[in-house]
């Protein structure tokens, strides 16, 4: 069986409110400094692989446990965050900036839609799939995923639901879903693959201290 944990970062600074370029460059806050050293004192067992998001605050929180375990295999893979507000893209804005755009891209609920270099809703869940089948080819042993918050919900829902290629249905359905299922900073939900099954199993989600933010 392989055993992965799919690791939410810490809280970066645009968790915190504060304002942010380009969606790949928040770091971390102090907060998500010691969050990132919990999960790494959390992990009962070393894991063989340590896969990062390229994004800064997903690299940076996987560092202490990178440092507990210098001989684990560490690979950058395509899990980062959702980004879809292209037309935000090299501007500095803040949660409360990017509100209504963001509560105009979900009310449009196109999958297909995308502008200025920015990610649609379709893409996402192609990079899903490709992240569950390259999990699934991969040797037996626990793999820790330190990735982000849209991105683990749309593995649950696709898992969930078995939708794989969405419609303006599906994503209204996913924008319930995510703002239902709460992944904090620092949570960590596992899943099992069992040898012979093509899906696997998702654990319940382990406790976060930081289960309001």
């Amino acid at each position: 069986m392989t055993r992965v944990w799919l690791i939410r970062h810490g809280e970066s600074e645009s968790n915190a409110g504060l304002p942010g370029g380009e969606p790949g460059t928040s770091a971390l806050t102090e907060l998500g400094k010691r969050q990132a050293l919990e999960i790494a004192e959390s992990l009962a067992e070393p894991p063989r692989l340590i896969v990062t998001s390229p994004f800064l605050r997903a690299r940076q929180t996987a560092e202490p446990t990178i440092e507990r375990f210098p001989g684990a295999e560490r690979e950058e893979w395509p899990v980062q965050e959702f980004t879809f507000l292209g037309e935000l893209h090299g501007q500095v804005t803040t949660t409360a900036t990017r509100k209504p755009y963001t509560e105009a891209y979900w009310s449009r609920a196109d999958p297909h839609h995308a502008v200025n270099g920015a990610e649609s809703f379709a893409a996402l869940f192609t990079r899903t799939q490709e992240f569950l089948a390259r999990l699934g080819e991969r040797e037996p042993g626990p793999i820790a995923v330190f990735t982000h918050g849209l991105f683990i919900r749309a593995v649950m829902w696709s898992l969930l639901t078995g939708i794989t290629t969405p419609d303006s249905e599906a994503m209204r359905g996913f924008r319930t879903f995510a703002d239902t299922y709460l992944a904090p900073n620092g949570n960590i939900t596992e899943l099992r693959y069992t040898p012979g099954k093509r899906a696997p199993r998702v654990v319940v989600p382990l406790a976060s201290r930081y289960a309001d933010r």
